[in-house]
């Protein structure tokens, strides 16, 4: 009786060792946080990403649209301070980015952060809300200022369907005429050099002190973004292989 009971106990034991290994080894989700200048490519960067790795990708500037679509209870409240021509506080931005990952199950997938964090007390609450439960890198997008105004300055958007298009990188076969839909092509008032490197001033001011906190906690990379998007994403993936096995 007691060499079965004994026998109980070592297997006992020995579950509870392989569970505890299994639960220590088990990969924590990945959040990559999306980080650069306007203009850099973030969006197209986030999009093959979120291809690559299978992860969802969440745009915050998408998620304000859809929640005052939606007429939501934090949409209502963020609609009515934008019309007054306010900023939406932090803890609106938070609720409303995590109500939508809890909702998705993001929380459980991992997720591709774009346009979030935009201030240092949203990295903080972010930071608070994962906790040690997930694997973070913040990629730092980096452009030289002449190709990024060369990009800013040359994009295209059609007035009908939205399609993107770029006077050098991607040109319509008609000049002004969308491919899809044959519509006009239009330029955005402020896709010009004057109003980009205003937006860059002010970016750099206000990014800094998040590149800063994102580089003390050692998960910020710097990613050269000067390339093709394939050469880009091919630079991302690099990134984060390193950083899991940091």
């Amino acid at each position: 009786m007691k060499n079965i009971l004994l026998l109980f106990a070592l297997v006992s034991v020995l579950l509870f060792g392989i569970t505890t290994y299994r639960n220590y080894k088990k990969e924590k989700p990945l959040v990559v946080i999306m980080m650069g200048a306007p203009g850099v490519g973030k969006g197209t960067h986030s999009l093959e990403l979120s291809k690559a790795l299978n992860l969802p990708h969440i745009s915050t500037g998408d998620l304000f649209r859809e929640n005052i679509k939606n007429e939501t209870e934090l949409g209502k409240i963020a609609k009515e301070l934008i019309d007054k021509g306010q900023l939406v506080p932090d803890n609106i931005v938070v609720e409303m980015l995590f109500n939508h990952i809890n909702n998705n199950g993001y929380n459980v997938t991992g997720y591709i952060l774009d346009g979030f964090p935009r201030t240092l007390i949203q990295a903080k609450s972010l930071d608070q809300r994962l906790g040690n439960n997930y694997n973070k890198i913040a990629l730092n997008l980096n452009v030289d200022e002449e190709k990024l105004i060369q990009r800013i300055t040359g994009r295209l958007i059609c007035k009908s369907c939205q399609t993107p298009f770029h006077k050098i990188n991607i040109p319509p076969k008609i000049e002004g005429k969308c491919d899809k839909c044959e519509s006009d092509l239009y330029q955005r008032e402020d896709d010009t050099k004057e109003v980009l490197k205003n937006r860059l001033e002010v970016y750099n001011k206000n990014t800094k002190p998040l590149i800063d906190y994102y580089r003390n906690n050692n998960i910020l990379k710097d990613i050269d973004s000067n390339g093709s998007k394939e050469v880009v994403l091919e630079n991302i993936l690099k990134s984060i292989k390193q950083n899991k096995n940091q």
